[in-house]
């Protein structure tokens, strides 16, 4: 698996967006008929902590917990019930006496626990009053039925992380923002996305990520003009990226990751100008990586093409992207050298002064971007800190010559990956001036020499991987080297500490990584399979969690989903080969 991976939009409103609960009117007493419905609502529910212990009989229903009412008239207009940290979660059933507050328009159920409840058709219709509703990360089920009667000017829907199946509904035109992600939906996304061509959308979020959808992408994007931030990933999509996407001028954000999407990069895209994000990882798209992008996208600063089929050159217009802190380019067929120019990438050349956010601004408010990286071996949310995360990972391609020296001004880097290439001469002699590397790796190329001694002020370096290279000579010491492990100088001629004497047949290993003769062939990597052994049991205790805590936070399914997906690459990889 590629070592960044980006997933996307974990949607943040801004407090400005939000209804206030300090603004109340405490001279406005609620109306006697909804605070009878609020407690026939109440009687279904099951509330394990107590949370609902100011709904009292004779009390002011806009004085209690979760009630939002009008400063004006009283009426209940807002019911905040979604659980937070440390709290412990609602069920029971839906009761229909929610039909009984007329003037709702905020509805927040949020991550509780309703026991694979169906959503009843009464509940549907009452949604259609509704601003602002979150029923997201509880165990809802069956089908989402067309929304198409949206009374409010601009609507916010948030359905993710539940059981619905079934198809896309079609949409009010009154949509601001949707996130349908982590459920089962499947089937084509045609008549959700053409249903009406002639009518213009006001939707600015689409998030259908991490669902069963399938088939083409459709060419229908002209009436979604407003769209800044498009999620599509970790579906079943197939066909190519459509050339109408090229209309969306206001796209800051666009993932179509983890899909079966073939052809070549779109040239309409550089009509995209505000992109900030472009995640096409994990397809099946070739071609040449379009120079146009280091020219046309110029406030890109995350990048991923991963696992892909592209082929060509490492376009030197890249380097114009000097707001660019994430690229990763690996797993493909790329054939030309890392260009001098790399050194232009400003951005990673320092760290970070400014907002540690990377977020995009809608007519709503803001929506944060999510990555997960891979990070030391170990898989990493990003979100409120991505501003800070600075990678690069040009590995698994056919890179050749040597790693130019000016890689080494990019003193931002955190991680950086030129593994599994046909790379050749030395490690630049100033890879100390790398001072915020924790990860590096190097192995499996033609690299030979020595170590530089500057890596010693590499102060922050944790994971370092040199082997299968023709390195020679002394590791330095009196560093940080000596605490990592042997095996990160396996197949090279290196010596010293931590290799120890017994490390002999490791220390003189073949130095290509090639092993000559049937009886090497046979040899069992202990190292790897450690590694690989640690990893199934790391996976599969996961997956077990979580199916003890099915509602458990995006978070976790995202580790899982990412986990998964790098377990079967290198099913498909290395045992299938």
């Amino acid at each position: 698996m590629s070592p960044v991976t980006v997933t996307f939009l974990m949607l943040v409103f801004l407090e400005s967006f939000k209804l206030s609960f300090c603004a109340r009117n405490h001279n406005v007493a609620c109306i006697q008929s909804e605070r009878r419905a609020l407690l026939r609502f109440k009687q279904h529910l099951k509330d394990p902590s107590n949370r609902l212990s100011s709904w009292t009989k004779n009390g002011d229903c806009c004085r209690w917990d979760g009630i939002i009412c009008s400063n004006v008239s009283g009426l209940v207009i807002g019911l905040h019930l979604g659980s937070s940290r440390g709290t412990r979660k609602l069920g029971g059933k839906l009761n229909p006496a929610l039909l009984d507050l007329k003037h709702l328009t905020y509805l927040d159920l949020s991550d509780n626990d309703f026991r694979q409840t169906q959503i009843p058709t009464w509940f549907w219709n009452m949604s259609s009053n509704l601003y602002y509703f979150n029923i997201s990360r509880n165990q809802f089920q069956g089908n989402i039925p067309d929304l198409l009667t949206m009374t409010q000017p601009s609507v916010l829907i948030d359905l993710s992380c539940n059981n619905f199946t079934g198809s896309l509904p079609v949409l009010s035109s009154n949509m601001t923002a949707i996130d349908f992600s982590f459920n089962s939906l499947s089937g084509s996304m045609s008549h959700f996305l053409c249903h009406k061509l002639n009518e213009s959308m006001k939707l600015e979020i689409l998030n259908l990520g991490h669902n069963l959808l399938s088939g083409e992408i459709p060419e229908c994007w002209k009436k979604w003009s407003r769209l800044v931030g498009i999620k599509l990933c970790d579906n079943n999509f197939s066909g190519k990226i459509p050339g109408s996407m090229g209309a969306l001028t206001l796209l800051q954000s666009l993932h179509v990751r983890n899909n079966f999407v073939v052809g070549e990069i779109p040239s309409s895209l550089r009509h995209c100008s505000e992109l900030v994000t472009v995640d096409f990882g994990s397809n099946q798209l070739s071609g040449d990586i379009p120079g146009w992008m280091g020219e046309r996208l110029p406030k890109l600063i995350i990048l991923s093409f991963h696992s892909n089929k592209f082929t060509g050159t490492l376009p030197e217009e890249l380097c114009a992207l000097s707001y660019l802190q994430i690229l990763d380019l690996s797993h493909n067929n790329l054939v030309s050298e890392i260009p001098s120019c790399i050194n232009n990438l400003s951005a990673m050349n320092s760290g970070n002064k400014s907002d540690d956010k990377i977020f995009y601004r809608t007519s709503k408010g803001s929506f944060f971007e999510d990555i997960l990286v891979v990070m030391k071996g170990r898989v990493v949310n990003y979100d409120t800190t991505l501003k800070l995360v600075k990678t690069m990972d040009l590995s698994d391609n056919n890179l050749s010559g040597e790693i130019p020296e000016e890689v080494t001004s990019l003193a931002g880097l955190q991680s950086l990956n030129f593994s599994h290439n046909h790379l050749v001469g030395r490690i630049p002699y100033n890879i100390g001036a790398m001072t915020s590397l924790e990860c590096f790796d190097l192995s499996t190329n033609n690299l030979s020499g020595e170590i530089p001694l500057t890596i010693s002020d590499l102060s922050f370096l944790s994971h370092l991987n040199l082997s299968y290279n023709k390195f020679t000579g002394k590791i330095p010491s009196g560093t940080q080297l000596q605490s990592l492990n042997a095996y990160s100088f396996l197949g090279t001629k290196l010596f010293g500490p931590p290799l120890s004497e017994s490390s002999t047949d490791v220390r003189f290993g073949t130095g290509s990584g090639v092993l000559k003769n049937r009886e090497d062939q046979d040899k069992v990597d202990w190292f790897f399979l450690t590694v690989e052994l640690g990893f199934l049991s790391g996976f599969f205790g996961a997956v077990f969690l979580l199916m003890l805590c099915k509602s458990g936070r995006s978070v976790h399914f995202q580790y899982v989903d990412e986990t998964g997906h790098s377990l079967g690459r290198i099913i498909r990889k290395y045992i299938l080969k």
